[in-house]
């Protein structure tokens, strides 16, 4: 069997964190294997992975036309006989046997937030075809299959939930004299609540920044707000909601971080909030908790499901609830530690280990 997976999303926020870490257990678990590795030519030198591991150069853009002839025909010229879609792209003229992950239909739920009409067109046609054509579907939550199940023409026995898992680095407590370095660099030296993640309207950082607002107006008026993301250039309306409460001294926006960085980032922290309308799983609150910090997120979606008992659940569609539940972890020594030994035990119920090697059995049955 000669496995192919398409890396293009490599530095994606969600689906980059899901092909990286695939990637890199893949290549300690099988050495045998033959792995055929589409992706960014940028991205070939420095995807290191082992003997059986081969990269190959694809330019084709992510949701383009381009990517529907392009990937059938690289896939054609390699020989590869089971193809991995790590998102719900499948291009029809594939024609080998596939699986796919959909990691969820946050496109279909809230397509508001897709730039136009065709853009809609695509993700419905290709979440459906890739439903239908794939061998067998993977996605990253009981929250998720449900969705899917009520969107998507697929039967139930098709669709394996595999969870997610926090990248190890997040798991190990960085040198002292790092975390400093980086509270020095951004002159973190007042308490902050954190954000991370991309910068979507999904996200909910506008009513995030309202709730801010509320938090300094109770009195926590020394308290920031650090929100790590993608190019906030993007998005004006969250630099609207900074101005409309006059929060230019108090909210930081850090663009971009590398994971050693950010993992510093999380245990300097009061709280970490992540008050997403959807996820199809939820990253950043599990890496949170891997930190040991306090986390406050959203009651709705896949987030209950992946926070269990550690971490305060409040309603993202209400300022107030947001500020509540904010200012009940700064303020209640108490809850605080409650929550980061809680945390640290939810976090270790994921592991990317045991996830891939579920992958990779898969793999085997989807291959017969």
């Amino acid at each position: 069997m000669r496995i192919g997976i398409d890396a293009r999303k490599l530095h994606d926020f969600g689906i980059g964190t899901y092909i990286r870490n695939l990637l890199r257990q893949l290549a300690r678990l099988d050495r045998d294997t033959e792995f055929v590795v589409l992706c960014r030519p940028d991205d070939r030198e420095a995807m290191v992975l082992g003997e059986n591991f081969r990269t190959v150069s694809e330019s084709a853009g992510n949701y383009s036309v381009a990517e529907q002839l392009k990937i059938p025909l690289a896939l054609k010229r390699e020989g590869v006989t089971l193809f991995h879609a790590p998102h719900y792209v499948l291009p029809p003229l594939v024609g080998c046997r596939s699986v796919v992950t959909i990691h969820d239909c946050i496109h279909l739920m809230f397509p508001q937030y897709l730039p136009n009409r065709f853009a809609l067109a695509y993700a419905r046609t290709s979440i459906a075809l890739a439903a239908r054509r794939a061998t067998r579907i993977m996605t990253v939550s009981e929250s998720s299959k449900r969705d899917i199940l009520r969107l998507v023409d697929a039967p139930a026995s098709k669709i394996d939930v595999i969870y997610n898992a926090y990248d190890e680095r997040f798991g190990v407590e960085p040198r002292e004299q790092d975390v400093l370095r980086v509270r020095e660099r951004f002159q973190l030296h007042d308490p902050f609540v954190l954000y991370a993640g991309n910068v979507k309207p999904h996200k909910n950082l506008e009513r995030l920044i309202d709730a801010f607002h509320r938090l300094r107006a109770r009195g926590l008026d020394q308290v920031k707000l650090v929100l790590i993301g993608d190019d906030i250039s993007k998005y004006a309306a969250l630099r609207r909601a900074v101005h409309t409460h006059q929060l230019h001294q108090h909210v930081r926006f850090l663009g971009y971080m590398p994971e050693e960085t950010l993992a510093a980032l999380y245990r300097l922290a009061g709280v970490f909030v992540f008050p997403s309308l959807y996820e199809g799983f939820g990253l950043p609150p599990l890496e949170a908790m891997a930190s040991g910090t306090p986390v406050v997120t959203s009651n709705v979606s896949s987030l209950p499901e992946v926070a269990g008992d550690a971490a305060v659940l409040v309603d993202p569609y209400d300022p107030d609830a947001i500020a509540d539940g904010i200012q009940r972890v700064l303020t209640d020594e108490t809850l605080r530690a409650d929550l980061k030994r809680k945390g640290l035990a939810r976090a270790k119920q994921f592991s990317w280990d045991q996830s891939v090697r579920r992958i990779r059995e898969i793999y085997t049955e989807a291959g017969r």
